[in-house]
């Protein structure tokens, strides 16, 4: 019987990686800016673009954070703020690795994520280097989703073709972009949507 799909393409952050951004709220409490004012500025287009696509180090975002930060606070707040973002602790959520192990066991696995220079190094932290079958980071082929082409390099690599691909995102516009590709897309929320979307693959068929 043959498979529902024949690669499943993963999203990274808030869907496997989760940071915990406490002292980057407790900071900006004490330095009287809104809530989320640093994650803003962060991910601003102007600010994050470089980073995304690998023309400029982690460092290097930071003092693009600092640069725009100093328009509401001391360089010297910003600074912390900025290095207090980017160097926010994370973990993994199991449940979703060990979905992701069981999916393994039937089609390739491929990592595709908006991520820095830093993401290989992340993942060896994680004890994750050599757990997806490939990793697509938007730092390493120069572009970020949603452009289609990071969707294509993602299914290229896993040898599938792109009709025949399980894309999963916590951002709609991500999963959008990989529908429109003719990808299925499935948003995620929780760890029931991405069990729901993998019963097919995971349960065998019945016999009568």
């Amino acid at each position: 019987m043959r498979l529902p799909f024949d690669a499943l393409l993963c999203d990274f952050d808030g869907v496997i990686r989760f940071y915990d951004t406490g002292e980057v709220a407790e900071l900006e409490r004490g330095f009287g800016v809104e809530p989320g004012t640093t994650a803003r500025t962060a991910f601003a287009p102007g600010v994050d673009g470089p980073a995304m696509v690998g023309e400029i180090t982690v460092a290097q975002w930071v003092d693009a954070m600092v640069a725009a930060l100093t328009e509401q606070m001391s360089p010297e707040q910003a600074r912390k703020l900025g290095e207090a973002f980017t160097g926010a602790p994370f973990s993994v959520e199991q449940d979703v690795l060990d979905l992701l192990r069981q999916a393994q066991a039937h089609v390739p696995v491929v990592l595709v994520s908006n991520a820095t220079l830093q993401l290989e190094e992340d993942l060896d932290a994680l004890g994750l280097t050599h757990f997806f079958d490939e990793v697509v980071s938007s730092a390493r082929v120069g572009v970020v989703k949603p452009d289609r082409r990071i969707y294509q390099i993602a299914a290229e690599r896993a040898g599938a073709d792109p009709r025949r691909c399980l894309f999963i995102d916590d951002r709609a516009e991500n999963v959008e972009a990989a529908v429109a590709l003719g990808m299925t897309g499935v948003l995620y929320r929780e760890v029931a949507d991405m069990r729901r979307a993998l019963t097919p693959l995971l349960t065998p068929p019945t016999t009568p």
